[in-house]
């Protein structure tokens, strides 16, 4: 099991994080947030999906505004993302960001850094201080002859010293790289030297294909050392994607329980099944019973799935035209090969049926 590292509670609307609370699933939504239709539609299908934390660009007044109709329908905290103009961040909050995310360095202003937290600390709503390796100051670039981890660090520390020198610690740090090992070495240096929680993600993963790939190795060194209280993948596609992702990284390494885990042999000689359309079924089939805690086998013949899918709670096993249906590593009975995604199907509609009961 792996021990997650102590940081302070922060409160995000009626969601906690930090302090050994859940790792908390987060998305960002690709819509005009001035479109509050459209980006309501988007979080509520984000919702869906099991997003926890949405977060939403503020780039104009208009945007910031909108923060209070999108905040009426839906159900999961909001938060605002603000770059540049101190304005946005203040009626962002006025209008009911559960949180907001901003980098002082390009805020401006003392003064106007001020205003800021004075309103979010009037209202008790964290701000999260985020810093991208893209972004890194000419003068850590210099001092550690280019972009690196301990620049990304010092960097994230100035600002946040920044707003707790202003009185307030109701904060949250993002630190990210597009360079996975730099990322993964800047979240362990920053987990020794503060106990605020923390936002992890490796930014500009890239495309659903690449960008899962590199995130679930960055994410999986981070998490594995038990650093991050909230957890983003960042996708270059559907916003959906991330969270499947995110949850898929989250159950592999055991910091989530519940949900059906598939697992599938990658075919052989063998096979005489469309293994890989039963497979992509089956994952679809399993997306509605996120209630259950069950392990799914889906192999490819009769000579070793029995075998192999004995650690599962239900399979099924190709043949010719036919197939194995498999409870508990024991084969129910024989079925032709359409019929088996719907036994399936009513193995896990029993399960679920007992789970009730009990």
């Amino acid at each position: 099991m792996i021990e997650r590292k102590k940081t302070a509670a922060v409160r995000i609307g009626d969601r906690v994080i930090g302090d050994g609370n859940p790792i908390l699933i987060q998305s960002m939504c690709n819509t005009k947030t001035e479109d509050v239709r459209a980006t309501v539609d988007q979080i509520l299908g984000l919702e869906e999906a099991g997003c926890e934390i949405i977060r939403v660009a503020v780039p104009t007044q208009e945007a910031a505004e909108a923060i209070r109709e999108i905040r009426k329908e839906i159900h999961i905290p909001l938060v605002a993302d603000i770059h540049f103009d101190y304005r946005l961040a203040i009626r962002a909050m006025e209008c009911g960001a559960d949180k907001i995310r901003i980098n002082p360095g390009n805020i401006g202003s003392e003064d106007r850094i001020r205003a800021v937290v004075e309103c979010a600390k009037e209202r008790d709503i964290p701000i999260r201080v985020g810093v991208n390796s893209g972004s890194l100051e000419k003068e850590l670039v210099k001092k550690y002859g280019g972009v690196t981890a301990e620049g990304i660090v010092e960097s994230a520390l100035d600002k946040v010293r920044i707003i707790e020198d202003l009185g307030y610690d109701n904060l949250v740090i993002s630190i990210k790289s597009s360079d996975v090992m730099m990322c993964v070495r800047a979240h362990e240096l920053i987990s020794e030297q503060t106990s605020h929680p923390l936002h992890v993600g490796i930014t500009e993963a890239g495309t659903v294909k690449r960008g899962t790939v590199k995130s679930a190795v960055g994410l999986g060194l981070i998490l594995g050392q038990g650093i991050g209280d909230t957890v983003r993948v960042s996708l270059t596609g559907d916003p959906v994607e991330e969270v499947t992702c995110a949850k898929q990284i989250l159950k592999t390494l055991g910091l989530r329980q519940g949900g059906v885990e598939v697992v599938s042999c990658p075919t052989c000689g063998r096979t005489q099944i469309d293994l890989i359309g039963l497979a992509d079924r089956v994952e679809n089939l399993v997306a509605g019973y996120d209630d259950l805690n069950v392990k799914v086998a889906v192999m490819g013949c009769v000579v070793n799935g029995p075998g192999e899918a004995k650690e599962a709670d239900f399979g099924i096993a190709g043949g010719k035209g036919t197939g194995l249906l498999i409870r508990k590593g024991e084969v129910v009975k024989t079925l032709p090969e359409e019929e088996l995604l719907p036994a399936l199907k009513a193995e896990l509609d029993r399960a679920r049926a007992e789970q009730a009961r009990t």
